[in-house]
């Protein structure tokens, strides 16, 4: 039996959280009223029972869910990320916007925004779509909010794919747009359009291209350094060396997808290479299962991953096909 407003939850969208339940565990889940039927074998019932009390139990305790933070719960515990809701749960941490409030998904998502929250310099390393560049940009509007800084700094390589800059209509700010435009989407999911915008003409947030911060020290900042895969390892010493008192640097970067000329080596490779041990630096490292964006991202993360560069699959390859099948 489950509350009534936790059956309101669980049937959200057409049923989708119950058909991805039965998909994550091979069961099959009937219902009549608040009540649930489950059949399958018996582990996987036993699981899909313990899952559901302890869902009751906190919608009972007053705990609401968004279908994407509660559907990426279930794919959590389904793949041994964590045993129950409350282990997932018991210690997250929730950041505030002038948008309301946004609250990580995943273990490792927990960790980063933990992270950053204890040290002054934090890389957030894995594939598109888990959340690195979002939940850094929320504790930097947090702690903006907050006043624990005066400012935001967000800027990214300008890293063409077989085009230069130079070639671009308009002006310089017109020229760097599309490569910060990321950057501004992910304010604006977080504060209302018009405050981001005054904001911007009072340099309390700067966007801005990466070889803009050559030569600056950056205090009482919030600096993130986004897609930085496509930084050369000069590029990344200059930026980290901004870092002035009471500032904090979130890293950025997926070093799958590296844009830079053939013979530059990663600034990012680099730092994760020179700067591992150094204390007071954190690496939050994310993968597939930390992927928040459509179902399919994560698909298509497995696919690439199965491949080898010559095109031919992996022994894994199978596995993904096996995914793919049950709709995970």
């Amino acid at each position: 039996m489950l509350p009534e407003s936790g059956v309101q939850i669980l049937f959200d969208l057409q049923d989708q959280n119950l058909q991805l339940l039965e998909q994550l565990f091979g069961v099959e889940i009937s219902a009549r009223g608040t009540r649930l039927t489950l059949r399958g074998d018996e582990p996987q019932v036993s699981a899909v029972e313990g899952l559901l009390r302890d869902f009751g139990r906190l919608v009972e305790q007053g705990r609401r869910f968004s279908p994407p933070e509660l559907q990426a719960a279930f794919r959590q515990i389904a793949e041994g990320a964590a045993t129950t809701l409350d282990e997932l749960f018991s210690h997250q941490v929730v950041l505030q916007t002038t948008h309301g409030r946004i609250v990580p998904r995943t273990r490792n998502q927990a960790a980063y925004v933990q992270a950053i929250a204890r040290q002054d310099l934090v890389f957030g390393i894995g594939p598109a779509g888990t959340g690195k560049t979002f939940l850094a940009v929320a504790v930097a509007v947090a702690a903006l909010l907050e006043k624990k800084v005066d400012r935001i700094i967000l800027t990214r390589p300008a890293v063409e794919a077989g085009e230069k800059l130079g070639f671009l209509p308009g002006d310089m700010q017109d020229k760097v747009d599309p490569y910060v435009r990321p950057l501004y989407d992910a304010l604006f999911h977080m504060v209302d359009s018009a405050r981001v915008e005054k904001m911007l003409d009072q340099g309390i947030i700067e966007v801005a291209p990466l070889a803009f911060m050559r030569g600056r020290t950056l205090s009482d900042s919030f600096i993130i350094l986004d897609e930085a895969q496509n930084c050369t390892a000069p590029q990344m010493k200059m930026f980290l060396t901004r870092m002035g008192l009471n500032s904090k640097i979130v890293v950025t970067g997926d070093v799958t997808q590296i844009d830079l000329p053939p013979g530059q080596k990663s600034g990012l490779v680099e730092a994760q290479r020179i700067l591992h041990s150094v204390d007071g630096i954190d690496f939050c490292f994310f993968d597939e299962r930390d992927v928040v964006r459509h179902r399919l991202v994560r698909l298509i993360i497995e696919a690439y991953q199965d491949t080898q560069e010559d095109g031919t699959p992996t022994n894994s390859s199978q596995s993904t096909a096996n995914r793919s099948r049950r709709g995970q």
